[in-house]
């Protein structure tokens, strides 16, 4: 049985949508109304953010406050590094997507041994870097920090001097890079993402498997392909994206995107992974109940948090 530990970093300096800071208190209201004593259940840190930097003015247009993203690196990373250290299998609950490369740091450097394998549960790719980012906004860079790649072959920015050298500490979190290596990343519901980031899926051969894939073969069979092309890998990490749910169901999250995962699909997948030894981490993230009538989306992360722990339990 596994030893539970929850992460809450309740950052949204990495966002373009105000409010997936509330996500993690959303998710709390969601079992309260479910009566559910699951927050009490296990023992929890709250990661410190730097959100008072949403009322200071941008800096690098290119990486939106990477200096507080670099700050909130270290601190996930230590969070995450100290859980696994003292025996416990970090859950992570996030605002927003950026600091799941602290996330990932921090396994690291808890198992700087270890080959690790990434399922990314998303709609999106988050491969972008400060020379390629349509928007600057840094949840859609925290994968190519991770890989330590700048796609400077598709390069349309010219980042000034400051954000060049944060994105170097940003790669080099941990003193470890790459932390990742590309081919050992699978995206699961992902269909949302510029040709910038389609030239690195390709040029490393990422397994991609969309929503439509998963609802032909079923759940089982898609975490049966995503861990047998993950079969070098050690240890494996989970990070879901809840905007890789169907756009129907997922209003309460910044970048919603139709023909996206049914919740019950979403469920079955999560739990069928941490069915297995090697998963290390679970990650959910980017719910905005401003964005939200009901707490929907934050009920529907509770059901699969819930559920993905139970799982955890039995094991």
């Amino acid at each position: 049985m596994k030893n539970i530990k929850l992460i809450e970093v309740a950052s949204e300096i990495g966002a373009g949508t105000r409010g997936a800071s509330l996500g993690v208190e959303a998710i709390k209201i969601a079992a309260l109304d479910f009566m559910s004593n699951f927050f009490v259940h296990f023992p929890s840190e709250k990661v410190e953010t730097e959100n008072r930097l949403l009322f200071e003015p941008i800096q690098s247009p290119y990486a939106k406050r990477i200096t507080g993203v670099l700050t909130m690196y270290d601190r996930v990373a230590k969070a995450v590094k100290e859980t696994i250290k003292n025996n416990f299998f970090p859950v992570v609950i996030s605002g927003d997507h950026s600091t799941a490369g602290g996330t990932i740091a921090g396994i690291k450097l808890a198992k700087p041994n270890s080959r690790l394998g990434i399922i990314w549960i998303d709609a999106h790719a988050d491969l972008h870097t400060p020379f390629t980012t349509p928007s600057g906004n840094m949840h859609g860079m925290p994968l190519s920090a991770s890989i330590g790649e700048d796609n400077s072959e598709s390069k349309m920015h010219d980042p000034d001097e400051k954000t060049i050298k944060e994105w170097e500490q940003l790669k080099n979190v941990g003193n470890i890079n790459p932390k990742v290596l590309p081919e050992d990343i699978v995206f699961i519901a992902l269909r949302d993402y510029e040709k910038e980031e389609k030239n690195l899926i390709d040029k490393y051969g990422m397994k991609v498997i969309t929503a439509n894939e998963l609802r032909r073969k079923g759940p089982e069979n898609v975490v049966r392909a995503a861990l047998r092309f993950l079969t070098e890998c050690t240890d494996i990490y989970v990070s879901f994206d809840v905007d890789c749910l169907d756009s129907a169901i997922s209003k309460g999250t910044g970048t919603p995107v139709h023909n996206g995962l049914r919740e019950r699909e979403a469920e079955d997948l999560v739990s069928k992974f941490m069915q297995n030894r090697k998963i290390c981490c679970f990650e959910i993230t980017e719910v905005n109940p401003t964005l939200d009538k009901e707490n929907l989306m934050a009920e529907i992360a509770f059901n699969i948090l819930q559920r993905s722990v139970n799982v955890l339990m039995m094991n």
